[in-house]
């Protein structure tokens, strides 16, 4: 494979841009919130997943009889309940989810923006030096 050399304006072009402390702290710093958001979205995924799975389960219990008795789990036990505590606790488990799904998508959105602001600030210095597409 032959190497082909670098025009004077090439070199140029290609800026070799130093890269100061702050700079790097901005890199990590990005990288940092790309990690996080990552763990975000993962989270968020099972949160929906569980709130599907529990809305699952309350839709079958409405086909149920009032008079039964319901295994629900409370930590590492199941606890035989009748059917109103059951569909109660199902219901605030949804309402407590629905609660972490929104403060993750929060969360989420404000890492973003702050993603957003370091590339604007980590383009404008390095250009086509540095790769910052996730």
């Amino acid at each position: 494979m032959q190497r082909r050399m670098l025009t004077k304006e090439e070199e140029a072009a290609s800026g070799d841009v130093e890269v100061r402390k702050e700079d790097q702290d901005k890199i990590n710093g990005f990288s940092r919130l790309h990690q996080r958001e990552q763990a975000l979205m993962e989270e968020l995924k099972t949160k929906q997943k569980d709130k599907e799975d529990l809305e699952e389960v309350t839709n079958e219990l409405e086909l149920a009889d009032e008079d039964d008795k319901f295994p629900y789990k409370i930590g590492d036990t199941f606890v035989s309940l009748p059917l109103i505590e059951v569909q109660e606790l199902l219901a605030s488990s949804v309402k407590r989810i629905d609660k972490n799904v929104s403060d993750a998508e929060n969360q989420l959105s404000e890492i973003r923006d702050e993603m957003q602001e370091l590339k604007v600030a980590l383009y404008a210095r390095f250009g086509r030096n540095i790769n910052l597409e996730t």
